[in-house]
């Protein structure tokens, strides 16, 4: 799939979370299918979304436009990205300034330990690792050279060791 089809397809994505977000007192708002709905429309609707979702949602939506691009050590963007590059990058195009390396964003006062991690959290595996939490037993990340970004399911000989919430 292309990158503009990607992009249409995230977009559309967002109108119809956003109209499934939308209700009225007596139901449901009554919405256009997303597949029919006009191009200004969706611009708007994923405008309005933004303000909806919590900026860790956004980040990791975000981070999923980068799905199939090449791990690169020390990357950050737009060709290929490195575990915190990917994280670090995310969180800017949200708005929030984090640290680059994994030791950085530890030290940092942006994160809050939390026990049970939400999607878009950070999943730290050790301290040399990060990942963003998608839900159940994955995380998305840049995981290791060699590899493509994307999805990654942990288990006990691989799995994070602290979750951490950005304030």
């Amino acid at each position: 799939m292309s990158g503009s089809h990607r992009k249409l397809l995230l977009s559309l994505s967002a109108a119809a979370l956003l109209a499934a977000l939308t209700f009225t007192t007596a139901g449901p708002a009554l919405a256009a299918p997303a597949h029919s709905v006009k191009a200004t429309e969706v611009s708007a609707r994923s405008a309005a979304a933004k303000t909806v979702l919590p900026a860790r949602l956004r980040a990791f939506y975000w981070a999923r436009t980068q799905y199939g691009k090449p791990y690169i050590w020390g990357g950050t963007g737009p060709g290929g990205y490195d575990c915190s590059g990917l994280v670090m990058m995310a969180y800017r195009h949200v708005g929030i300034n984090l640290p680059r390396t994994t030791y950085q964003m530890l030290s940092s006062w942006h994160l809050v330990r939390v026990s049970v991690p939400q999607k878009g959290d950070l999943a730290f595996y050790g301290s040399g690792h990060v990942e963003l939490y998608a839900h159940g037993n994955l995380t998305f990340g840049a995981h290791a050279p060699g590899q493509i970004i994307g999805w990654i399911a942990f288990g006990p000989w691989w799995h994070p060791t602290a979750y951490y919430r950005i304030r």
